[in-house]
């Protein structure tokens, strides 16, 4: 998943990040809500995790001002507010859910799954399209009880095209999903990626599946057979 989160204490913000980004997501973190606001309005994200007391703008503003905008992912609210009063205020907000400083990040991570399973493209921790079949938690992709073992990067774009099957995806789309913002890939790290992957998936014959589309990006064409 790509995830917004806001934090201005970098010593709470850096471990979250690091936890996320182990497990496979992709995180852009900001240290006040003013930046928060700006990514929030530039990219699209699946989940956004907002510290309450945020400097600039606070986390239950972006909350509820996403939500105004007509905003639909998961929000979890992150404060050493804890009281009952303050819960409710979060959740009437919008907010999808609510952790208590300090944060435990297995709790964090496993507060992350329960949120990301209630999103429309979900399709839990198995991804299978036709006779393929991807296991998110050890990035491994299986056909006829041949396995291998992707890494990381490739991983997430195989994520991405397995969840948007025969959809033209733009080399901005893409981009923007595979890369945190202010990352600036080079201008053919997209297309580096891609022939990276191809390769990979040569072992398991499916290699073709992922189409050039020229002028315009990449889709996952599952031939008819197969369908």
């Amino acid at each position: 998943m790509r995830i917004l989160l806001a934090e201005d204490n970098p010593d709470q913000l850096e471990p979250m990040q690091r936890a996320l980004e182990r497990e496979h997501h992709i995180v852009d973190p900001a240290k006040d809500g003013t930046t928060a606001d700006w990514l929030l309005a530039t990219n699209t994200y699946d989940l956004f995790i907002f510290d309450w007391m945020l400097p600039g703008i606070s986390g239950l503003d972006l909350c509820r001002r996403y939500r105004q905008s007509g905003g639909t992912a998961p929000v979890l609210i992150l404060t050493a507010r804890g009281s009952l009063k303050d819960r409710v205020t979060g959740l009437d907000t919008g907010a999808d859910d609510y952790l208590v400083k300090p944060v435990s990040l297995i709790e964090l991570l496993a507060r992350v799954r329960a949120l990301g399973r209630r999103l429309p493209q979900w399709q839990g921790d198995v991804i299978t399209l036709a006779d393929v079949t991807l296991y998110v938690s050890s990035l491994e992709l299986e056909r006829s009880g041949d396995r291998i073992k992707l890494s990381k990067r490739e991983f997430q774009l195989l994520e991405y095209l397995l969840r948007h099957p025969h959809q033209v995806l733009t080399h901005t789309q893409l981009e923007r999903a595979l890369w945190a913002a202010g990352a600036e890939p080079e201008s053919n790290a997209l297309s580096k990626l891609v022939r990276r992957l191809r390769r990979r998936l040569e072992g398991l014959g499916v290699h073709t599946w992922i189409e050039t589309v020229y002028g315009m990006g990449y889709r996952l064409s599952v031939p008819e057979l197969y369908g």
